[in-house]
């Protein structure tokens, strides 16, 4: 069933909503728009995306009907190497929503999934555009079931709830209040509380068993803690300790 527009923009009408039934991909609109002046919060939202990305251009599951497919456009005055902490505000942001809506207990994986019961309920792409940032939000929500070859096991609201189905449009509205929020503490009281805020929703930041890419391929460390500009601190076996700048990491269960 497509989203109720209306009542979105009737309960958001400081956002430009601009809302495709269906659409190749949100974040490819978003940063056309982007390009052309859209205003900071500028929202690009679809019932269904043919081509939706994620992170290293993989492909994103977007079921017509069934999740939240949005790009979110943020002006914002950060350094050039501000977009991690942009990451993890998005990935807090999220599951603040989830969790609001829902009851569902999230965790968050550095840098940019947010799981339910260990399964990846919601993934997060930021992507600097000249002077804004694209904030892709994917959310599974009401599938029924997922394809089972993802790189990632995965989930959806609806499914880890038992078979309850939930409103996508108060779903949506919360995860854009809960944007303002988060994007207010980066704001007022800088990176740092964004750095706490995740590291205590996360299960994966701190002494945390993980595989990582190293540079010569998947190593095993214990997590230490975030940098100050939002990168994973690991000690790897042999007792270094290395910055995990890119790539994602999984739970080491050996």
């Amino acid at each position: 069933m497509p989203f109720d527009i209306a009542s979105i923009r009737e309960r958001r009408p400081e956002n430009h909503i601009y809302y495709f039934q269906t659409i190749g991909s949100t974040m490819t609109e978003a940063a056309r728009l982007a390009a052309s002046g859209a205003a900071h919060g500028t929202i690009v939202l679809a019932d269904e995306q043919t081509a939706g990305v994620g992170r290293f251009g993989r492909q994103w599951h977007s079921e017509a009907g069934a999740g939240i497919y949005c790009s979110v456009i943020m002006r914002l005055k950060l350094p050039p190497n501000g977009l991690p902490i942009v990451t993890l505000l998005l990935g807090l942001a999220t599951a603040e929503a989830i969790q609001r809506t829902t009851n569902l207990s999230c965790d968050l994986r550095w840098p940019n999934d947010v799981l339910v019961n260990e399964r990846k309920a919601a993934g997060i792409l930021a992507q600097l555009n000249e002077d804004s940032i694209v904030a892709g939000i994917g959310i599974n929500v009401n599938q029924t079931s997922l394809p089972e070859n993802l790189r990632t096991p995965a989930t959806s609201l609806r499914l880890a709830a038992g078979g309850h189905p939930f409103s996508r449009e108060s779903l949506l509205v919360a995860l854009v209040d809960s944007l303002d929020e988060f994007t207010a503490t980066l704001t007022e009281r800088g990176p740092e509380s964004i750095l706490r805020a995740f590291t205590a929703a996360s299960s994966y930041v701190t002494h945390r068993r993980i595989v990582f890419e190293g540079n010569q391929g998947p190593k095993k460390g214990i997590t230490l803690g975030l940098d100050g500009n939002g990168f994973l601190k690991v000690r790897d076996e042999s007792g270094l300790v290395q910055t995990v700048y890119t790539g994602g990491v999984r739970p080491d269960f050996s």
